[in-house]
């Protein structure tokens, strides 16, 4: 019996290189335009086409190593943009903290030093009466007054001068204060208390908030007085018999009597 030789289909296929890495890499060419280096291999594709009908298998189209190395090329740039994209984004947020702290640093400064100027501002003191003296001194004897001594000191002053807070603070009481005639009590910002006396003329009402220098009367001869001036009293209550040193209370605040 004769034996016939399988032809056809069973032909051993052709030697094909096939390298899966290089292929995705085709893949990856063809959106990034490097796959026009290959437009060469289009002759490829004829060849593969008669590959497929003589063997019934799809080649791979092979990658030679320049193409490769450009693949490679490639990666390495996009990495190195990466890298180049993630410092210039660290150092502009680094730059942005940085002004941000310097920003609020300054403020904090400026914020301080308005404080401090409102401080120095509400602590401003003057004399009750502008280009005066003292007339009559702390704790002088006489039988002039019910407690044998002067509980204020006296400021010379003709009657209408104008007279001055000395201080930042809220009128407490006004109104006739028998011996003390007409008088004002106000209670500083620093919790003492000062009162004005024998005055012609209030300008002010209880619960008013006056501020240094401000006008708040004028000077007379009302209550038990031999003439006109000014009556001043520090105090540590709003009542009469809490008096301080009226001449110390005011230089502790820099007014010069």
């Amino acid at each position: 019996m004769a034996f016939m030789c399988a032809t056809g289909k069973h032909r051993r296929p052709s030697r094909i290189k096939r390298s899966t890495a290089q292929a995705a890499g085709v893949a990856a060419l063809a959106t990034t335009g490097v796959i026009g280096a290959l437009a060469a291999p289009a002759l490829a594709a004829d060849n593969a086409a008669d590959a497929v009908q003589q063997t019934g298998l799809t080649p791979v189209i092979t990658i030679g190593d320049s193409i490769a190395a450009k693949i490679d090329a490639q990666a390495d740039a996009q990495k190195q943009a990466a890298e180049m994209a993630a410092r210039k984004k660290a150092a502009e947020e680094a730059a942005r903290k940085k002004a941000e702290a310097e920003a609020k640093k300054a403020r904090e400064a400026k914020e301080r030093a308005a404080r401090e100027a409102e401080r120095k501002r509400l602590n401003t003191f003057v004399a009750p009466i502008s280009n005066s003296y003292v007339s009559t001194g702390y704790k002088a004897s006489s039988s002039l007054w019910s407690s044998g001594s002067h509980t204020g000191i006296d400021f010379h002053a003709a009657t209408g001068t104008t007279v001055h807070a000395v201080g930042y603070g809220t009128v407490v009481q006004t109104g006739w204060g028998g011996a003390y005639g007409n008088q004002i009590v106000i209670k500083m910002n620093d919790g003492t208390y000062t009162q004005y006396g024998h005055l012609s003329s209030i300008g002010v009402s209880v619960g008013q908030k006056v501020v240094t220098g401000q006008q708040i009367g004028l000077s007379g001869s009302t209550g038990n007085t031999t003439g006109p001036h000014l009556h001043f009293e520090a105090r540590t209550t709003p009542e009469y018999g809490s008096d301080i040193d009226p001449v110390a209370y005011l230089r502790s605040h820099g007014v010069n009597v």
